[in-house]
């Protein structure tokens, strides 16, 4: 698996990373021996990238991820994690976390950005995992909160770069308006792109992407198939995008990029995968991963080869922008 390099940091990615918000039980129950064993297969895959946070599974995906990883060499592997909810006791519980995951309320999320809860916040994710140090840390959607945010968390996390208590950090979110208001004024490294550059939406080519060039600074994507949509090779009514039922237009225009995908031999996924990959400043996709099944498809899909033809005709047709970059050709860094 290919290293990629987040720009003017010593910190390197696979090309390829795991997602861990499933192993977190989003949506339905993982076994814990399935989280195991995902984990397990990634890494005999190559993959060197682990991303988690305590929002998933109100700590769980921490727990699991550090248990699954304890044993294996330290420098050998980057992990990311993120600040911004503190888990804190829930005096009023339902039984059941209302955000998604299928665990126990006894903990609530808080939401703070301040120097303070941010010390707090990556103190607890050491004691969940069990490791001695995190690689990479976000901040993990500051939608509302740019000030504290860019005033507070962000310096914070700086002085622990410069002190090499971590190697890198940044801001992930699903937007990419304030994504680029980071990487333009604040010293992030790099940012976490969630759902904003694929095959259905190029819209970080107006703003986070050209900021990263310009400042020399790396972009993660995640969520590049968009809830869902991306993710088969024959696209269906009543697939999810950006997390509702994919409106008709969508699912038609999905459609037509899978049959062009066709015409190149390769298929609709394979190619929502490698896309990202056009842009020089994406250096890693990330992708959730429940069981070793999907963790194979997943590294089946990073590996095919996608011919540089498909996106110029892609672009011939208009069915992505005409300003997508054409493929870079993805390498060790």
């Amino acid at each position: 698996m290919r290293l990629r390099k987040i720009q003017n940091t010593p910190v390197a990615v696979t090309e390829l990373g795991f997602g861990a918000s499933v192993i977190g039980n989003l949506y339905r129950v993982t076994p814990a021996d399935d989280a195991t064993a995902a984990v397990d297969a990634a890494w005999d895959a190559g993959i060197r990238y682990f991303d988690t946070a305590p929002h998933y599974g109100l700590g769980l995906s921490e727990l699991r991820l550090g248990a699954a990883l304890r044993h294996r060499p330290r420098d050998e592997y980057v992990i990311s994690s993120k600040v911004g909810r503190l888990l804190v006791p829930n005096e009023q519980p339902h039984g059941v976390d209302t955000e998604g995951f299928v665990v126990r309320d006894d903990l609530r999320r808080q939401w703070d950005f301040s120097r303070d809860g941010v010390l707090r916040s990556i103190e607890d994710t050491l004691e969940r995992t069990g490791l001695d140090r995190l690689d990479i840390v976000y901040l993990h959607d500051p939608d509302d909160h740019w000030q504290q945010a860019a005033e507070e968390a962000m310096p914070t996390l700086a002085e622990l770069r410069d002190q090499g208590v971590i190697g890198a950090f940044g801001a992930g979110m699903n937007q990419s308006a304030m994504l680029a208001r980071f990487l333009r004024e604040t010293a992030a490294d790099i940012v976490m792109l969630a759902g904003r550059y694929t095959l259905l939406d190029q819209s970080a080519l107006d703003d986070v992407l050209p900021a990263a060039q310009e400042h020399g600074k790396s972009v993660v994507a995640v969520g590049v198939f968009n809830s869902g949509l991306l993710s088969r090779d024959r696209p269906a009514e009543g697939m999810k995008y950006d997390y509702q039922v994919a409106p008709p237009e969508l699912v038609a225009r999905a459609l037509a990029i899978a049959e062009v995908c066709a015409t190149h031999g390769t298929t609709l996924p394979a190619a929502a995968m490698a896309f990202p990959h056009t842009h020089p400043s994406i250096i890693n996709v990330t992708l959730g991963m429940r069981t070793p099944e999907q963790v194979g498809r997943n590294v089946e899909l990073h590996d095919q080869h996608i011919p540089d033809g498909l996106w110029d005709d892609l672009r011939a047709q208009g069915l992505i922008r005409s300003d997508v970059p054409a493929e870079r050709g993805r390498g060790r860094e």
